[in-house]
């Protein structure tokens, strides 16, 4: 079974959200989507929550292409390598925003490190959003 897994804060959910997680459970058979906490918005993106992260929770949970929510932490959401070992995925899926970036380069090399054949699938970023 293909396990996906992607990330981030969904903020004032939207459609590019929405097409985020169709198109990653298009490439997997189960799809977990990590819902970063309002401490992580404030501490690494330097903004107030708009929407609290139980709601934010409570939104991506009610849709169908989303199998499974969890609240992750700030160390999860920075260290893939956490975030695999809570939740054994082996696909991650992001934004294109990230492909090449040290951080995730940071991440594929800390895969092969541990020995994780984990495939990483970028989506292009909604027009428009």
């Amino acid at each position: 079974m293909k396990i996906g897994y992607t990330c981030g804060v969904y903020d004032l959910f939207h459609v590019g959200h929405l097409n985020l997680f169709e198109n990653c459970k298009k490439h997997c058979d189960y799809l977990i989507v990590g819902i970063c906490t309002d401490d992580y918005v404030r501490t690494f993106k330097h903004k107030e929550p708009i929407i609290n992260e139980k709601d934010r929770m409570r939104i991506v949970s009610a849709l169908k292409c989303v199998d499974e929510v969890a609240l992750i932490t700030n160390e999860e959401t920075v260290d893939k390598v956490l975030a695999w070992k809570k939740f054994k995925f082996n696909v991650l899926f992001s934004g294109d925003d990230w492909k090449g970036s040290e951080r995730f380069i940071a991440t594929q090399r800390a895969f092969k490190e541990k020995g994780l054949d984990i495939e990483t699938v970028f989506f292009p970023y909604t027009a428009g959003v």
